[in-house]
């Protein structure tokens, strides 16, 4: 008989996509994820590109990935959309030690991030 199907999560002009075990903390990621919520995807896309923050590449990537996903899955119109949703969420921390003085030592966290972008077709308002 098999399971039933999930239920769709999302509206039928809105799409998804996720990036995980990012090598960031959750903070550095949610300021890059900030620059970009509630803008259209084209400025939302320049924005990412000539920052200077490290995990912005990635960060397009994923957007990259959900403007795709809207127009291949659900036959949206990539200029309509906007960026709906930018969140971030926690993942592993990798602890390591260093020695420091007096046979001491001292952790240190490697944190790793989860980010889901959701971009929603919207109408142009004349």
């Amino acid at each position: 008989m098999g399971k039933p199907k999930w239920e769709r999560q999302l509206d039928d002009n809105e799409e998804m996509a996720t990036a995980r075990m990012l090598r960031t903390s959750p903070q550095k990621l949610n300021l890059v994820a900030a620059q970009i919520r509630g803008k259209k995807v084209e400025k939302a896309l320049a924005e990412l590109t000539f920052s200077h923050k490290r995990i912005a590449g990635p960060v397009k990537k994923t957007l990259e990935s959900a403007i795709a996903n809207a127009e291949n899955n659900h036959n949206l119109d990539p200029d309509a959309l906007v960026v709906a949703e930018a969140f971030v969420g926690n993942s592993m921390v990798m602890k390591r030690f260093t020695a420091r003085a007096r046979g001491r030592g001292a952790r240190i966290m490697k944190p790793f991030s989860h980010l889901t972008i959701v971009v929603r077709e919207v109408e142009e308002t004349a």
